[in-house]
């Protein structure tokens, strides 16, 4: 399964930022092991249902370790028999416009 999801700490920082605690979860994301890509917007990360769900829920532990709220937005692809699409799905489509 591919999931893509985007974690939302609410900030008591002036300047509304909140890189830092984005950080912690993109850090557990990568201390997962598992394929990923992180993007200005989401992380997709791909892996069997348990194992990304358990990554998801420790990225959002770590968010809500700074902030009294964290918002989760989630999209998932679950195709079971299906691996790497991470970059499979990309590369199709790079090949449909090479051919234009």
């Amino acid at each position: 399964m591919l999931a893509a999801f985007s974690i939302s700490p609410m900030s008591s920082d002036p300047t509304g930022s909140v890189t830092e605690a984005v950080a912690e979860a993109v850090r557990v994301v990568r201390a997962s092991g598992l394929p990923h890509e992180t993007t200005s917007m989401f992380t997709t990360i791909e892996g069997e249902w348990d194992e990304v769900m358990a990554v998801v829920k420790q990225a959002v532990d770590a968010v809500a370790q700074v902030s009294p709220r964290v918002g989760l937005v989630l999209k998932a692809d679950i195709r079971p028999g299906f691996t790497g699409q991470l970059t499979a799905k990309v590369e199709r489509i790079e090949q449909a416009l090479a051919e234009d």
